[in-house]
């Protein structure tokens, strides 16, 4: 899929950017950075772990899972207020539902080679089999340890499946509604920032939510790129899963399904649509990345964002409701850089 990596790429990098800040409170300063600027960020820090720690005692599954998705970054956790001990927690509350499982997919060791977690993974497949996305990550496991047969049968159930979902808008919303539990001490804001608390609270939510795993698309990229054009049934089913990819949930799952579209379907005017679409996508997603970084200015830009979240959908809804509110147009204009998707 030589034209979808490179859109890869730009999906990514302008995803990075739409996380809202160029440094998320996990990360450490650099060797250059100021002692202003590590006091902020040890202060970040110390302000997402007690988060963690009002959080941890609750018995909702979306509240335990704001928690474990808090924690996950953190050094040095308490056994009780792990990542392992709270999604855990989550995935057994008694009002958990798939996200949870999702999540948990990330605990696991990964210099072990037991990622995802398999269990997780079994567990997924009983409540979300007509999630494609659940699909995709089996595949992703079937095709790393060589289980051919599982693999294509892993396909078929995806391209059967009733939606692609990656549970990205679950999680926010879960951070998004519980990052105001504890006031942003003054330690925490950036001086040079008009945002205020609201700034704090949107970078806490949107770069915790970055932790929430993703299935590995390039595998089933791969998959399709190899299988599809020696047998008629894989570029069927790859063609039906990139009909539900494209109005899934993610950027990145609706950026290969209309590669699947463009470079598998026979009709040249499919292939067309598809490739305007994915010009769309990217001047979206581009578009949203810029909204954000624009945000950690703007208290009343940080407090819609941060209202958006709350409301759920999913990623790719909340992009296009912050740039319909904003006024930004979904399409690109005619003299964008068509060079940019393929």
């Amino acid at each position: 899929m030589r034209g979808w990596r490179p859109l890869v790429l730009t999906l990514l990098c302008t995803l990075g950017a739409s996380t809202v800040v160029i440094a998320s409170p996990q990360d450490h300063p650099g060797p250059n950075a100021s002692k202003a600027d590590e006091a902020r960020v040890n202060a970040l820090l110390a302000f997402q772990s007690d988060l963690v720690s009002v959080l941890a005692p609750s018995a909702a599954a979306d509240r335990l899972l704001a928690a474990a998705l808090l924690a996950r970054p953190l050094p040095n956790q308490n056994k009780i207020n792990s990542f392992h001990a709270l999604i855990e927690r989550a995935a057994h509350a008694d009002d958990a539902g798939p996200a949870e499982n999702w999540v948990r997919l990330a605990d696991c060791d990964a210099r072990a080679k037991e990622c995802p977690n398999a269990d997780a993974i079994a567990q997924l497949v009983q409540q979300a089999p007509d999630n494609a996305a659940v699909w995709l990550v089996k595949l992703s496991q079937d095709v790393n340890t060589m289980k051919s047969q599982d693999a294509r049968q892993d396909l078929t159930n995806a391209a059967n499946a009733k939606i692609y979902d990656d549970y990205s808008g679950v999680g926010l919303k879960a951070l998004a509604g519980t990052v105001s539990t504890l006031p942003p001490p003054p330690a925490t804001m950036d001086p040079n920032s008009n945002a205020g608390p609201s700034g704090v609270q949107m970078l806490i939510a949107f770069s915790s939510a970055s932790g929430i795993p993703q299935p590995a698309l390039h595998d089933t990229a791969t998959y399709c790129e190899n299988k599809a054009p020696k047998d008629p049934s894989v570029k069927d089913d790859c063609l039906k899963l990139g009909k539900i990819l494209e109005w899934g949930s993610s950027p990145l799952g609706r950026s290969l399904g209309l590669h699947l579209r463009e470079v598998l379907s026979p009709d040249p005017a499919q292939q067309q649509d598809a490739q305007s679409a994915r010009r769309n996508l990217v001047w979206q997603v581009q578009n949203f990345a810029e909204l954000s970084v624009r945000a950690r200015n703007d208290k009343a830009q940080s407090q819609h964002l941060l209202a958006l979240a709350r409301t759920g959908g999913t990623q790719m809804s909340l992009i296009l409701a912050a740039l319909h509110d904003d006024g930004i147009p979904t399409e690109a204009p005619a003299d964008a850089q068509a060079s940019k998707t393929n």
